[in-house]
């Protein structure tokens, strides 16, 4: 849910985790305050080198929710969740861009473009709002408005395991 409410509070749990992650040696990837149906959830997700683990996500989660609770930044009922961006992890951020440089991802655009949906290129370059790709079958780079895309995430080649 994009509003200011969601947005002050994604900066302020934001502001709350960077630290705990540096402490700890995590990456904080992304934060996110949505609500679903009539549940709100608070998603923290961090990473490392190598990826994380059930106990990274523990070591960070324990002592999280007790400075939340200290802090009390969001006033309303949540569900607090930590994990890890996955393998198709979701690219939002300047630093996720310019961080997978080289590598194959997967488009979903919010209206059909070219016929398609969704697309799988590499990624090639990144300057808000603007990302520079190259489609699978192609040899020329092209600009795609990221406020054209409902998500860019890394391709995990999920294809590759359809039966």
């Amino acid at each position: 849910m994009k509003n200011n409410k969601s947005g002050s509070t994604v900066k302020r749990i934001a502001e709350l985790a960077k630290p705990l992650c540096d402490e700890l040696g995590l990456e904080l990837w992304d934060v996110r305050f949505e609500k679903e149906g009539a549940t709100w959830y608070l998603r923290v997700f961090i990473d490392k080198d190598g990826g994380i683990n059930i106990d990274d996500c523990e070591s960070f989660s324990r002592p999280f929710n007790k400075l939340l609770d200290e802090e009390d930044p969001i006033s309303q009922s949540y569900v607090f969740e930590v994990s890890g961006p996955g393998l198709g992890r979701e690219l939002r951020k300047q630093e996720h861009f310019e961080r997978f440089i080289g590598e194959k991802i997967r488009i979903r655009f919010i209206r059909a473009r070219n016929g398609e949906k969704e697309a799988v290129a590499t990624l090639k370059g990144y300057s808000k709002p603007n990302i520079t790709v190259c489609f699978d079958g192609s040899d020329v780079d092209e600009m795609i408005l990221l406020s054209e895309c409902a998500f860019i995430k890394l391709n995990d080649d999920e294809d590759l395991f359809e039966i």
